[in-house]
């Protein structure tokens, strides 16, 4: 399983970043062709306490390759462009692949 890993700091506005990422822009990646799975985690603290993250979204893809071909599409560069005008300034990616073990 190959996944994507949004990892956001914590916005000024929780309430408004959640509204909007809630209700809109999880119902826009949703529409990703080849997107098998979302999972929204909130970040609650960290063993030193606060953390600067406040939401981890990861987004699994069969493998490598359906990533790569749901990246082409519309829907998958409406939302990377959807995500980078309300949080362009609090989101790093990742990649990852999950291993069994």
């Amino acid at each position: 399983m190959f996944k994507m890993i949004a990892l956001f700091k914590k916005p000024e506005d929780t309430q408004s970043f959640d509204d909007y990422y809630f209700n809109t822009h999880i119902p826009l990646t949703q529409k990703i062709p080849g997107l098998q799975d979302i999972k929204v985690t909130k970040i609650v603290g960290s063993p030193m306490g606060e953390s600067e993250y406040y939401l981890m979204c990861e987004m699994f893809y069969e493998n490598k390759q359906a990533f790569k071909e749901a990246s082409k599409t519309e829907e998958s560069k409406a939302s990377g462009k959807d995500v980078m005008k309300f949080a362009g300034n609090l989101v790093t990616f990742f990649f990852g692949e999950e291993q069994n073990g």
